[in-house]
C-alpha cells in the first residue's frame, strides 16, 4: 500500500470518529498488502484495487467500532471471508478478543499465518460451520457479541450467529440498506432466538453518497436447545418456532 493511500485511510478513520492505535494504519497497510498477493490464488475478495480494500472493506469494517460497544468484548465474527470486519477491528480496538470463523480450512490457515505477521497472537482463527459449533458447549453463548458482514440474510444470519451470544450480548450484521424485508422476516427468527427487536442504524462511509447498514440486535435470553437447526433446514429460509418442551 502506498504512503498516499495509508494517509487516506488515517484521513478515513478520523472521519469516522477513530484515532488508531500506534502502527495500526501500517499493519492495515501490510494487511492490504497481503491480501491481495493471496487473492491471486485464493478467493478471499472481490476486491482487487487497494483503494477499494481501503474503502470497502477496512473502512466499512471500521464502522462498527464509533459506538464503542463492543470495545474490551469477547467477539466471534461469523463468517469472516478474508478477516472481514473481525480482523480490521482487532487491529484498530486490541482491547478485544476476536474469534475468526470460516468454513474453508485455508482460508482459517491464511488467516493464522496473516496473524503471525502482524503479531496478533491472541487472535483465534477456528474453522468450522457456524450452525455445527453454535451447538458446542465450548462455543455456544460464550461471546459477548458476534459480528458478520455480507454472509446471508438476516433470518439466516439470525440463526447463525445468535446461539454465539451470551445473553446480555449483542449481535450485529452489517447489511445494505436495502434490506427493510429481510430485517422484517428476521424479527420472529430474533425474537425466538432470545433476541430484542432489531435496532437499524444507516451510515455513510467518508466519500460516499449512498447509506449502508448496521443491524443490532441485543439478546435478552438463551437460545432454546433446538437452535440452530440443520444448514439443510436453515437455508431454506423458513422459520418454524419451537415447540413447547424444547427450551
Amino acid at each position: 500500500m502506498t504512503e498516499e493511500l495509508k494517509r487516506t485511510l488515517a484521513e478515513g478513520l478520523a472521519a469516522l470518529g477513530l484515532t488508531p492505535p500506534e502502527g495500526a494504519v501500517d499493519k492495515l497497510a501490510l494487511y492490504c498488502d497481503l491480501l491481495l498477493e493471496k487473492n491471486q490464488v485464493m478467493n478471499l475478495t472481490a476486491i482487487t484495487d487497494p483503494a477499494e480494500v481501503v474503502r470497502l472493506h477496512f473502512l466499512d469494517s471500521a464502522a462498527l467500532l464509533p459506538a464503542r460497544v463492543l470495545q474490551g468484548k469477547k467477539i466471534i465474527d461469523v463468517g469472516t471471508g478474508g478477516g472481514f470486519p473481525g480482523l480490521v477491528l482487532k487491529l484498530l480496538d486490541p482491547t478485544m478478543e476476536v474469534t475468526l470463523l470460516d468454513s474453508l480450512g485455508k482460508r482459517v490457515d491464511w488467516l493464522q499465518g496473516v496473524c503471525r505477521t502482524l503479531d496478533l497472537p491472541d487472535v483465534v482463527c477456528r474453522k468450522g460451520r457456524a450452525e455445527e459449533l453454535g451447538r458446542d458447549p465450548a462455543f455456544r453463548e460464550q461471546y459477548d457479541g458476534a459480528v458478520s458482514r455480507a454472509l446471508a440474510s438476516m433470518p439466516v444470519l439470525a440463526e447463525l450467529c445468535l446461539p454465539f451470544v451470551k445473553p446480555g450480548g449483542l449481535f450485529l450484521a452489517m447489511k445494505s440498506n436495502k434490506t427493510d424485508e429481510e430485517i422484517d422476516a428476521a424479527r420472529p427468527v430474533i425474537g425466538t432466538l432470545g433476541g430484542e427487536p432489531p435496532f437499524v442504524m444507516d451510515y455513510r462511509l467518508p466519500g460516499e453518497d449512498g447509506y449502508r447498514r448496521i443491524v443490532t440486535v441485543y439478546k435478552k435470553g438463551p437460545t432454546p436447545k433446538a437452535y440452530p437447526r440443520k444448514w439443510s433446514k436453515i437455508k431454506e429460509a423458513k422459520f418454524v418456532p419451537p415447540t413447547e418442551g424444547t427450551n
